[in-house]
């Protein structure tokens, strides 16, 4: 016998969705309104009542009438690069330390920032350089990633201890992380203390890039072929497929 599926629940939205099977045929002639009530979308033209809360489109709650929660601040901004810094003049002092709390915050000139705990091993080796190297990560780096992120400079050479190779920057002291796909040279401007972290505002006067994920025909370095991963509540992700790019919502398409 033909089967129908239809979805169920209450009409706020509560409650768990339950999948119930009818035969096609029957769905056609038994008179259940009240089930096709539940079942149903609600009409476009029906006008949204608390009775009858439903997002005739997404079978949801209409956005004013959804419960929200309130929490005391903290940092919601999330997913975020999880990036492995690597700093210091020497190979005696070379050290990794994984930061999220990064981000751009110029164009031009080219600015960015990282944020570190004073408490930090790698903060006074970078106060005192004026210089460190901000190493995306990927797949293949996300044990290491982790890693360099929970274990202390003053213990461990990190270098070592995760086989990761310290090659030359081009504009400053501090090394690169061979292994990475993205690392960008950085020079400190300025420290801002802003309470558990200080932020550390540089210019970017580098960037290197392996050349296996740049697209030979655009010459762009390619996202998705490099398996970059990101950080949320402290979970690593890998990144999901394109949706879309900058501007693809005016942009005319072609005749």
């Amino acid at each position: 016998v033909e089967m129908s599926l239809l979805r169920t629940g209450s009409e706020t939205g509560g409650g768990e969705d339950k999948v119930k099977a009818l035969p096609g045929g029957i769905v056609n002639i038994i008179n259940r309104l009240e089930l096709f009530n539940i079942c149903m979308p609600v009409s476009p033209k029906k006008k949204i009542t608390k009775e009858n809360n439903f997002n005739y489109k997404t079978n949801f709650p209409s956005p004013l009438e959804r419960v929200r929660v309130s929490w005391k601040p903290g940092t919601m901004i999330y997913p975020l690069p999880a990036v492995m810094i690597s700093c210091g003049e020497t190979e005696e002092e070379y050290n990794i330390i994984t930061i999220s709390w990064v981000g751009t915050i110029c164009t031009n000139p080219a600015m960015c920032y990282i944020s570190v705990r004073p408490e930090r091993h790698s903060y006074e080796i970078i106060k005192r350089t004026g210089e460190f190297v901000i190493n995306l990560t990927n797949e293949e780096l996300a044990r290491a990633t982790d890693w360099c992120g929970v274990r202390s400079g003053k213990d461990y050479n990190k270098f070592r201890e995760m086989e990761l190779t310290p090659a030359a920057a081009e504009k400053i002291k501090a090394p690169i992380i061979a292994e990475a796909p993205i690392c960008i040279e950085c020079k400190v401007r300025e420290i801002i203390p802003l309470g558990s972290h200080d932020m550390f505002i540089a210019e970017v006067v580098n960037v290197q890039a392996d050349a296996r994920y740049i697209d030979k025909k655009t010459d762009k370095f390619d996202m998705q072929k490099a398996k970059l991963i990101a950080y949320s509540h402290g979970h690593y992700y890998k990144l999901g497929e394109e949706i879309g790019r900058f501007g693809w919502t005016v942009r005319k398409k072609p005749a």
